[in-house]
């Protein structure tokens, strides 16, 4: 079970308090978003614009920097990591990216600043067991063409920690993985896709003939993949079977697929409000409209938790790492009763 951006669905994500609850709660691995701020230092956010993750909106000593750029095709307006030093970006606070349904976050005094890759790595050092680091590679094209070799920057600070056995490395951009691979790191190479569009990289090289994220995931495409890339992670969209009315009963059998291909298959992301759950799976009606549901109650969770692990995933990304702790739990099989004479060991 991977805490997606630390236990973000209960701290304000990518904060040291994000990380130390999610090791608290039992997470067996912790997955950051990984950005460059001009100078070259990497740091965790989950997207280079960070007016929704900071205070930043707030420091009018910044509001000059305020300005509109294209990401991976997506026009966006406010502040980027790259138009700062490490030392201006220390000085930000974080805030919560859902405040409007992640109140108790939103309040919460204690979030801290940003934080670097190197402070997440003295995090997982210091926890007392092992956990791994499931890193993700954010906009590598997009920092290219600015002159900033996000994959060469992450190689050499991860280098001297990495291992295969505590390093998980992931991107929606193949040449990304194919470029930290080929400076020596080991790890575990797992190609992200989503619901919908194009990887920016293959939109770079090959324009209007880009194969589709769901295209990739064709048989044929699937065992191309696997002599390349040793893992798959998809959006749950991807593997949750909806009905007319967008209600979900079913899966799809993409992890099977995956699996036959000979590659792991990972899902992203388990939430447990019902913001983010299928119609059918929501509940806690409140509110003048009948019906009127409240975004940020929790649903039920179990039933979309549960329905997706037993597709056979090898690992899941969760907001709220205790209560896929707890799903996960609920699928293990009853230990046997151990008999008088037994040994238990």
């Amino acid at each position: 079970m991977i805490a997606h951006r630390g236990a973000s669905g209960y701290r304000p994500e990518h904060t040291r308090a994000a990380y130390e609850l999610a090791i608290e709660l039992g997470a067996d691995a912790i997955e950051p978003d990984i950005v460059a701020t001009s100078d070259g230092v990497l740091v965790l956010r989950h997207e280079n614009e960070i007016s929704g993750t900071t205070d930043i909106m707030f420091q009018s000593r910044f509001a000059d920097r305020r300005t509109t750029k294209v990401i991976d095709g997506q026009s966006q307006t406010g502040w980027f990591t790259e138009d700062f030093t490490w030392a201006e970006l220390s000085t930000l606070r974080a805030a919560e990216r859902l405040p409007k349904i992640r109140r108790g976050s939103a309040t919460f005094i204690g979030g801290g600043g940003i934080l670097r890759l190197k402070d997440l790595l003295d995090l997982l050092d210091a926890a007392g067991r092992p956990i791994k680091l499931v890193a993700e590679i954010k906009h590598p094209s997009y920092f290219a063409s600015i002159g900033i070799d996000l994959a060469a920057l992450f190689a050499a600070e991860i280098a001297p920690w990495a291992t295969a056995e505590n390093l998980i490395v992931e991107c929606f951009e193949e040449s990304a993985l194919a470029a930290v691979k080929a400076l020596g790191i080991p790890g575990h190479y797992v190609y992200l896709v989503d619901k919908e569009g194009s990887a920016p990289d293959l939109l770079v090289a090959h324009g209007a003939d880009a194969p589709s994220y769901t295209e990739q995931l064709s048989d044929e495409s699937l065992a191309k993949l696997a002599t390349r890339v040793d893992g798959v992670s998809l959006n749950k969209q991807l593997i949750l079977k909806k009905d007319l009315l967008g209600h979900v009963h079913s899966t799809t059998d993409v992890v099977q697929r995956i699996h036959a291909a000979g590659l792991t298959a990972w899902v992203w992301t388990l939430r447990a409000e019902n913001e983010f759950l299928s119609r059918n799976l929501r509940s806690g009606i409140i509110g003048r409209a009948i019906g009127e549901v409240s975004a940020a109650a929790y649903g039920n969770w179990m039933a979309e938790f549960t329905l997706i692990m037993k597709t056979g995933v090898d690992g899941v990304f969760a907001d709220q790492p205790d209560l896929a702790l707890t799903a996960r739990a609920s699928l293990a099989p009853p230990q046997a009763a151990t008999q008088p004479g037994a040994s238990t060991e």
